[in-house]
């Protein structure tokens, strides 16, 4: 494993564990199987481990098995303090003592103000005493380091940057979104204050796993061997500026490969060659995709029920795979719910648009993507399964 410096100094671990996407078993963290992970990443070096208040279940899920096996002093653990529910100075206390507990532990390594995505939130924060808070749990030792999660666009990014001593920020980034949110622009402007910079959806939630054939057909032409994740992770790992690089590993299996390329991969390793296939590859995704939604469920829950994330899922779908394929995802997921999930619910409330990081216009895409989605046909056919299924 490969380790770089944060801003006093301590190494973290390139690849960092997203603790957002454990396996489920009745609707609950599987422990066990949320150990073996944990713990196959932490033998290997892995020392940086990323969760979050509304991430359900996981702060109490890695809580237990840092303190079962021994090892909350010898890893990092960063969480966040859910702003969007923060309206007073004494829910500061309260939703951090809720964390501490979940963790069973007494400090936190990096807390982050979660997903700022304009300087008007921080602005918020500031007016219920969030920089006095601060302060305190710093100097308590409750608090190690402070940062924020952003997803808004790059000057509100650098707003929020400089109003305040930052020791870590976390943005999304990846060879898709290099120019999005707070982008290239935003992770240098970073650098250069010496504030190190978590990486999110490096893979943007899995599409740039699975990828239009025409896009990896350029990648195999290069004559690397590597897979579409392996090309993702390499790119970040070149940039010097990058310090931590997050996976939502859930899969003993992709925790090995990650951990393999974390130790192999550095910076300005990349060829020309390298970056010629990454644009390459860039033109022919956008070629075929039709939402750039991540599956991040920050719109969730809608409340009349709708699966946004599920129908642009299946919708991008029809284009990257087949038509076909996209539409029998959406019956399978969305439509054969005892309570489907049909875009056709939405009765235009923009709640879900307020809290999109990639400011979709959610609405307008639901009504095309449920048309694309549903021809009579689909509806038709749907529509009997359901009977027969849900008498």
């Amino acid at each position: 494993m490969k380790y770089r410096k944060d801003k006093n100094g301590s190494e973290l671990s390139i690849l960092g564990f997203g603790c957002m996407r454990f396996v489920k078993k009745g609707g609950k963290i599987d422990i066990d199987e949320a150990e073996r992970e944990i713990m196959e990443a932490y033998n290997a070096g892995v020392n940086y481990f990323d969760t979050a208040y509304i991430y359900g279940g996981s702060e109490a899920a890695i809580g237990e098995i840092f303190e079962r096996n021994g090892i909350r002093d010898k890893i990092k653990i960063a969480t966040k303090l859910p702003q969007y529910l923060v309206s007073s100075n004494a829910a500061l206390d309260r939703f951090f003592n809720e964390e501490l507990s979940r963790l069973r532990t007494d400090h936190v390594d990096y807390y982050l103000m979660h997903h700022l995505t304009d300087a008007a939130q921080w602005e918020k924060l500031k007016d219920v005493g969030i920089i006095d808070w601060i302060r305190r749990k710093k100097e308590s030792g409750q608090i190690r380091n402070i940062g924020f999660s952003y997803h808004g666009n790059t000057d509100g990014f650098q707003k929020i940057l400089s109003d305040y001593d930052w020791d870590m920020c976390m943005v999304q980034y990846n060879y898709f979104d290099e120019n999005s949110q707070a982008g290239s622009v935003g992770l240098k402007a970073a650098a250069a204050k010496g504030i190190p910079v978590v990486i999110m959806e490096p893979l943007r939630g899995g599409k740039l796993v699975k990828i239009p054939e025409a896009a990896e057909e350029q990648m195999r032409k290069s004559g690397r061997n590597w897979s579409p994740a392996e090309w993702s992770f390499r790119w970040l790992y070149d940039q010097p500026e990058v310090t931590v690089v997050l996976s939502g590993m859930n899969t003993v299996g992709m925790v090995r490969e990650n951990v393999r390329v974390a130790s192999e991969a550095g910076p300005g390793e990349f060829t020309k060659d390298d970056f010629d296939v990454i644009d390459k590859v860039r033109k022919k995704i956008r070629e075929v995709e039709k939402v750039g939604c991540t599956g991040c469920r920050y719109c969730m829950p809608c409340p009349q029920g709708v699966d946004i994330p599920g129908t642009f899922r299946c919708y991008n779908a029809m284009y990257i795979d087949s038509k076909s394929q996209g539409r029998y995802e959406y019956a399978q997921t969305v439509g054969l719910t005892k309570d489907a999930a049909f875009a056709t619910k939405c009765i235009g409330c923009g709640k879900c648009e307020k809290h999109c990081p990639q400011n979709i216009p959610i609405r307008e895409k639901l009504k095309e993507a449920d048309k694309a989605l549903r021809p009579l046909p689909y509806k038709i056919a749907v529509g009997i399964i359901r009977k027969f299924m849900f008498r």
